[in-house]
Order: C-alpha cells, then sequence, then structure tokens
C-alpha cells in the first residue's frame, strides 16, 4: 500500500529530491517545451534557499516522486510553474495531492491574488482534473519566425506594406516614451484573456510593473533598438516591445496601438520592423538569434494572421489556466 506526505523541499533535505528533479530536467524541453534548459539541481535548490521559488515534494513510501512549483516573487499573481510526476503510475492522485496541499498554503493570498498556469507540452494531460478545483482556461499559440528558415525570410522579404502616413513615423525605444506606453498597453490588454491571468494589466499601476520589468531587462534582456514605437505628430501610439528569453531566442512580448490607429496596418509596420532589426542583428554578425517568437490566444484570428503576414509560423499551443480570486 502506497503512503504519501508532503513536504517543503529544504537544502538539508535535498539530497534525495535529485533523483526526480534530474528525470524533469531531461524532459525539459522534449515534454514540457522549455525554450531553454532548466535550473541545474544545486541552481534550483539554492532559488528554493533564497525565497526566489517555493518546492512542494511529494514522498511516496518515503521517497520523493513528484513535486509543484511556484512562485509569488514575480508578478501580482501567484505562479504555478510545474508539476512533475516520476513514472507514469498514480497520476492523477499524485497531481491531485500537490494541488491540494498548494491550494492549502495559498488560501490567504488566494483572496487577493490570481493563480496563473502555463500548462506547457504534457501537463496539458492534467487539463480536466484541474477544472474540478476552479480553474479556467484560456488557449494560446506560440508563433516563430525562425531566423534559418527560407519561407518565413520569403514572406518577409515580399511583404509589402503601405505607407505609414502622413504625420506618423516608427522610431526605436526611447525612455521618454515610457508613460505613454504604459497608458498605450493598460488600455489595450485591461479587458483581453491577458488580464485574468495576469492582473496588472487592470491597472496602471500594474501596467507599469509590467513594463519597468521589461524594460529593466527582468523578463530577459530588454532590446531598446528592435522595439518599435508608431508615432502621431511625435507622440507615442503603439509599441512592439523586443526582449531576449535566451541568448539566441528573441521575443516580442507585447505589441499594442491606440484604438483609433487600429485596423490600418500599423502593427505590421512595428512587427516587420522589429524583426527586421532581429535579421540585420544575425546577418552582421553582431547578435547570433535563432529565432523571434510571439504568442497570441489561439481564437485571436486578426492576430494569428498579422503575424502570418510577416513570416512566423504557429509552433504549438498550450493551455493558460487560472484561478479567479477566492471570494
Amino acid at each position: 500500500m502506497q503512503e504519501y506526505r508532503v513536504e517543503s523541499l529544504t537544502k538539508e533535505k535535498s539530497i534525495l529530491f535529485k533523483g526526480v528533479y534530474s528525470d524533469f530536467v531531461s524532459k525539459a524541453v522534449s515534454e514540457y517545451k522549455f525554450e531553454l534548459p532548466p535550473l541545474t539541481f544545486e541552481e534550483f535548490v539554492d532559488a528554493v534557499s533564497e525565497g526566489l521559488i517555493q518546492c512542494i515534494v511529494l514522498y511516496e513510501n518515503d521517497f520523493p516522486t513528484a513535486f509543484l512549483v511556484y512562485t509569488t516573487a514575480i508578478s501580482e499573481s501567484i505562479e504555478l510553474n510545474m508539476i512533475h510526476c516520476l513514472g507514469n503510475e498514480d497520476l492523477i492522485e499524485k497531481r491531485k495531492i500537490l494541488l491540494e496541499e498548494f491550494l492549502n498554503r495559498t488560501e490567504d493570498l488566494r483572496k487577493k491574488a490570481v493563480v496563473c498556469y502555463p500548462m506547457m507540452g504534457s501537463q496539458g494531460d492534467f487539463t480536466g482534473d484541474i477544472a474540478h478545483f476552479g480553474f479556467r482556461f484560456v488557449g494560446l499559440a506560440v508563433l516563430r519566425f525562425l531566423m534559418n528558415d527560407e519561407q518565413s525570410n520569403l514572406i518577409f522579404d515580399k511583404t509589402e506594406l503601405s505607407h505609414v502616413g502622413y504625420q506618423m513615423r516608427i522610431a526605436p525605444w526611447n525612455n521618454s516614451y515610457k508613460k505613454e506606453a504604459i497608458k498605450v498597453i493598460h488600455h489595450n490588454f485591461k479587458e483581453t484573456s491577458d488580464a485574468l491571468f495576469d492582473t496588472r494589466f487592470k491597472s496602471m499601476q500594474g501596467t507599469e510593473d509590467i513594463i519597468n520589468k521589461i524594460i529593466d531587462s527582468i523578463y530577459g534582456e530588454f532590446l531598446p533598438e528592435a522595439t518599435s514605437v508608431l508615432l502621431h505628430l511625435e507622440k507615442p501610439v503603439g509599441f512592439a516591445f523586443t526582449n531576449v528569453t535566451g541568448g539566441k531566442i528573441a521575443n516580442i512580448p507585447l505589441v499594442a496601438i491606440n484604438k483609433e490607429f487600429r485596423g490600418k496596418g500599423y502593427s505590421e509596420h512595428l512587427l516587420k520592423r522589429s524583426v527586421g532589426i532581429i535579421k540585420e542583428y544575425t546577418i552582421k554578425g553582431d547578435r547570433a538569434f535563432s529565432e523571434v517568437n510571439v504568442t497570441t490566444e489561439t481564437d485571436n484570428y486578426g492576430a494569428l494572421k498579422m503575424y502570418r503576414n510577416v513570416g512566423f509560423k504557429e509552433d504549438y499551443s498550450y493551455t493558460q489556466a487560472y484561478l479567479p480570486i477566492s471570494k
């Protein structure tokens, strides 16, 4: 008979944990769609010891066979990062025990914060189970522009955009644009699905935190030259932010334009400039980027078409789960 118990990971008890963590590392890219290798075992244990992440370990007859990782240090949300089990036996039961413990530990926090859980790769198999805990879901698609993809480059090169227009121009990022960026991003995202699992978008103060963390390179190295800004009479009215999520992977985390300037093709202008800068870096050998990637809702057909028109291709989709604030 199996006996289960849960404990927080500590440095003192981390030796036995190494086996299940190593199993996770071996599957991080292939099964969980990690873009980059995860932390080494030593780095992971240090991050837990420093309180940067929290790790709940499931013991099966005194042997660690599963774990759950979450953090409250990055945003206003409680970010559930990973649930990993060793082997395939009793997966539903193990995940349930870990999730129940997580919900118990975060009970007070959940009265003020949303839980968000990107169910990458095989974690999507858990969707039906966590729905019973009140989680809701948004489908997200990841699109990539691969630097060495001939078709993507051909589409990019052949994409003809209309003239940006009188009184309009596109410029690189300048820190003087931050105040307007906060307004534009807030008004574009406050009622979108993004705001369901990252509630910072719902307020100007929260949006400022997002923008600050992008331009301060908290989410990855910020690329001001590759960040494109749409100006109308020299006032910023649109943005395509660009950063680096890995040494060779560029990312466009936010694209937004003021309502009165939408539907005129300006988003494609912003995207083409940002991708063009990344391509230029790569061609000249200044930076060795392998791709640019973006994420959007699977049912946002306008955005999907916009990205395709510039040469992006859908790579995979995943379920973004979120648990609304506890009443």
